[in-house]
């Protein structure tokens, strides 16, 4: 069964993912206070949490908690419920649902079934840090909360810096406790280089800060003052090494001896991030010179 959406889309979804505020209360919208007036039911991660942003609003809804440890359990009875006519709003404790929070499995098992699901956006931690950064906005890749322990952590990022070598570029963007910020910048630093970097803390709340600097100076700011807070980390993109003219005309003859021009121009274009206007005139000069 196709998905809906746009003017297709039923008026009431049987699940609204409704984004919160990422600290500052003031930034809940309008929409939102009218999906979560709306519903039968409204699931959140802890419902003490949600408790004081449906106060500050005015809000009377009735609280389900739903987490990680409940999840699978509470999906079947919820969809019972939704079949029924029931409709429901899922909200995590900041920001966006089901972004580094439970709920992706009772979005898939929803669709699954056949009803529809629909959204109210709003704030986002990620995607703030990455404007507040100074770093390239796009592409950025999010990757949310690495391993608490070292090694695991370490392995991570050792598969990031190889995705890096073989052409992966882009800023990152991590979620962090502050009790291993230190730790995570020091291995950060050891894994990809002394890049450019931000530690972006508390946002939207009184005492936000933005710091900016390479991963080892701020690695060894945060061993010295320990962080308090909601912590995301932006990551620059590693330096890209320039690819001459005859690497890309060399690139290009090896593709088209498998492929179309066509297809080897993407390939080529891929591998090297070079524009892809650029790429294909370099074709057509090697495949005149062929």
């Amino acid at each position: 069964m196709p998905s809906l959406s746009g003017r297709g889309a039923p008026a009431s979804p049987a699940l609204m993912l409704v984004s919160t505020p990422i600290g500052n209360l003031k930034d809940f919208s309008a929409r939102g206070c009218e999906a979560l007036m709306a519903v039968d039911f409204l699931l959140c991660e802890d419902t003490r949490t949600s408790a004081v942003l449906l106060k500050a609003h005015g809000i009377k809804a009735r609280l389900v908690a739903l987490h990680e440890h409940n999840e699978d359990a509470a999906i079947p009875g919820i969809l019972v419920a939704m079949r029924e006519g029931k409709r429901y709003a899922l909200i995590s404790d900041a920001g966006t649902p089901l972004v580094s929070d439970p709920g992706f499995r009772l979005v898939r098992a929803v669709i699954a079934a056949g009803l529809a699901v629909g959204g109210v956006p709003g704030a986002n931690a990620a995607v703030l840090a990455v404007t507040l950064s100074g770093l390239p906005p796009q592409p950025f890749y999010f990757a949310g909360f690495l391993a608490a322990k070292a090694g695991p952590r370490q392995a991570e990022m050792a598969r990031l810096a190889q995705a890096e070598a073989a052409g992966f570029a882009a800023t990152m963007v991590f979620y962090e406790a502050p009790h291993r910020l230190a730790a995570f910048l020091g291995d950060a630093a050891a894994a990809f280089g002394d890049r450019p970097a931000a530690v972006c803390r508390e946002l939207t709340k009184h005492f936000e800060e933005v710091r900016r600097g390479g991963l080892a100076a701020l690695a060894a700011h945060y061993g010295r003052e320990a962080a308090r807070g909601e912590i995301t980390v932006v990551i620059g993109p590693g330096r890209q090494e320039a690819v001459s003219g005859e690497d890309v005309a060399a690139a290009l003859v090896r593709a088209m001896e498998t492929m179309s021009l066509k297809d080897a121009v993407e390939a080529v274009t891929a591998a090297t991030g070079l524009p892809r206007r650029q790429v294909y005139a370099r074709a057509l000069e090697v495949g005149k010179k062929e």
